[in-house]
């Protein structure tokens, strides 16, 4: 099956079975999207999920986060990974919101990776997902599709998988394509034991692993 025709048939499929796809993380605003996404890298959603709701009870814009200690930040994220640096990051990321961006998350990927603890990955989220923008996130599970399904080809680096994968999916199915395969990553395309038997996109793939 060449590329065009893997494309035609993953996008066939994706919009009859998953029309409406939504992240699963938690967010009422690109705020607190941006913050859900930074304490996600490794860590699950589900995590990040049981977190989320009392940090943002007390710290429901940038200004009132600026204003906390990391000490203080932490006392809410210490169960996610990399709790220290994750605080960290967020007390810097808030208060550089407040003196750069008058508090206002910015909408553009030179800005938002201005913003520390906040790379290409997080950045691309939030442009796809709370600013509607055409934008290819890759994180693990994306990177293990795309490259399982032979959707790209010498592509070491989430980077260069993004910007494969931007040129192959149709400007208005590439912010959604990012959540398909991400979930189809999650949940059955898995890193070990991968459940091949139970894949309905199975024709598409080049390495049949299960």
């Amino acid at each position: 099956m060449r590329k065009k025709e893997k494309i035609s048939f993953l996008l066939d499929y994706f919009q009859k079975n998953q029309p409406d796809v939504q992240s699963e993380l938690q967010y009422k605003n690109p705020y607190q999207l941006l913050v859900a996404t930074m304490l996600a890298a490794q860590c699950t959603d589900k995590r990040v999920n049981m977190v989320t709701p009392a940090l943002f009870e007390a710290y429901p814009t940038p200004l009132e986060m600026s204003k906390a200690s990391v000490e203080e930040i932490l006392s809410f994220v210490k169960s996610v990974s990399y709790p220290n640096s994750k605080a960290a990051h967020l007390s810097a990321m808030s208060k550089m919101l407040v003196s750069d961006f008058g508090g206002e998350v910015p909408a553009t990927m030179e800005e938002l990776t201005s913003l520390p603890g906040v790379g290409r990955k997080t950045a691309n989220v939030v442009l796809a997902f709370a600013f509607g923008q055409a934008a290819m996130p890759v994180d693990t599970h994306v990177f293990r599709v795309a490259h399982r399904l032979g959707l790209v080809k010498d592509a070491p680096t989430p980077d260069a998988v993004e910007k494969q994968l931007v040129k192959l999916f149709p400007t208005e199915y590439i912010s959604r394509a990012h959540h398909w395969l991400l979930l189809h990553g999650r949940y059955i395309c898995t890193a070990r034991k991968p459940h091949c038997d139970e894949c309905p996109i199975r024709e598409a793939c080049e390495e049949n692993i299960g």
